[in-house]
């Protein structure tokens, strides 16, 4: 996390490929009102800097043991993605996953985890243990059609011992008919880029030391 005088960081990363679609919207509520809270913000569209998937790292890698795809890649993970304490991943949801463009992100991560790569150690300690929220919208509104994300980024969250603090789910499918949702995403957007870095979180194992309290003493009971 930031150093205790510095306001924490926040990058959104936006999978859509449409730059005014509906998790690009949710996804600006979200920034916006984290920025307006003190964070320091910084929104992505992952289509500006991802031009391939990835490859075979045995036969793509350069002597130094540098990925060897030539986009902008390198940079927002290394300048931008590993520095932030907290990241929103926003798609929209197709086939019932992420799009190409967020899931080429992830899939291209192992380029600098992987042992083969010379700072690796130092990209896993970065990676871990980020505050993490996703911010999902569909066309259709039952509850089954955002499993497969929502099972991915925990299981992300898992792998990186980092903590999951929100899920946002908009439905829409024109431009902006996102705010039409009588579930109110925009405002729960809202709610997480405000609450982000303080929200808590719990997931306990058998042998988890706990308290018999989810929430401290003195603690809202109802969001502001």
């Amino acid at each position: 996390m930031a150093d205790s005088m510095e306001a924490p960081s926040l990058l959104v990363l936006l999978g859509s490929p449409r730059r005014t679609g509906n998790s690009a919207l949710l996804a600006e509520a979200v920034a916006e009102s984290a920025e307006a809270s003190g964070a320091r913000v910084k929104v992505r569209f992952l289509a500006d800097y991802i031009d391939g998937f990835l490859r075979d790292c045995r036969d793509c890698r350069h002597a130094d043991g540098s990925c060897s795809i030539d986009d902008g890649y390198r940079d927002l993970f290394l300048d931008d993605f590993l520095p932030a304490d907290g990241v929103i991943f926003a798609s929209p949801v197709y086939w019932y996953g992420v799009s190409a463009q967020l899931k080429a992100f992830l899939d291209r991560s192992f380029c600098y985890y992987a042992a083969s790569y010379p700072a690796s150690e130092d990209v896993i300690r970065a990676m871990t243990g980020k505050q993490l929220g996703l911010v999902l919208a569909s066309e259709e509104s039952y509850p089954g059609v955002i499993q497969g994300p929502v099972h991915q980024f925990q299981e992300y969250a898992r792998y990186t011992h980092s903590r999951l603090v929100g899920i946002i789910h908009g439905v829409g499918n024109s431009r902006g008919e996102i705010a039409r949702d009588p579930g109110n995403p925009l405002k729960a957007a809202q709610d997480l880029g405000r609450q982000f870095f303080s929200r808590g979180y719990s997931d306990y194992r058998l042998d988890t030391v706990r308290s018999s309290r989810v929430w401290p003493e003195g603690s809202r009971s109802v969001p502001d």
